[in-house]
């Protein structure tokens, strides 16, 4: 299931996304990092595929060659997995 980043609408786009391709609700670019399954902002240049060049402006088209479209309109690490791992690293340090 696709979803906007911005509107968290589903998109119902049964082919590969474009570079020119918007949300039909928002008008949002898609082919942004912000949808991409590789955009991670703890990663270096918040990206987890290491052969990306830097993107600066990650909410905008453009033309990187390793962009895949995030499934179910999520993409990099999830609040929770954050939440998981700094509440594990409290644990390690926890004065007993």
């Amino acid at each position: 299931m696709r979803i906007c980043y911005v509107c968290k609408r589903e998109l119902s786009l049964g082919r590969v996304i474009g570079r020119r391709d918007e949300c039909p609700f928002c008008r949002t670019d898609l082919h942004c990092c912000l949808s991409c399954r590789f955009h991670d902002p703890a990663a270096p240049k918040q990206c987890r595929e290491p052969a990306a060049e830097l993107i600066r402006d990650k909410n905008r088209a453009n033309y990187c060659d390793f962009f895949a479209f995030g499934e179910s309109g999520t993409t990099g690490v999830q609040n929770g997995e954050v939440e998981n791992s700094r509440k594990a690293f409290e644990e390690l340090f926890k004065k007993k």
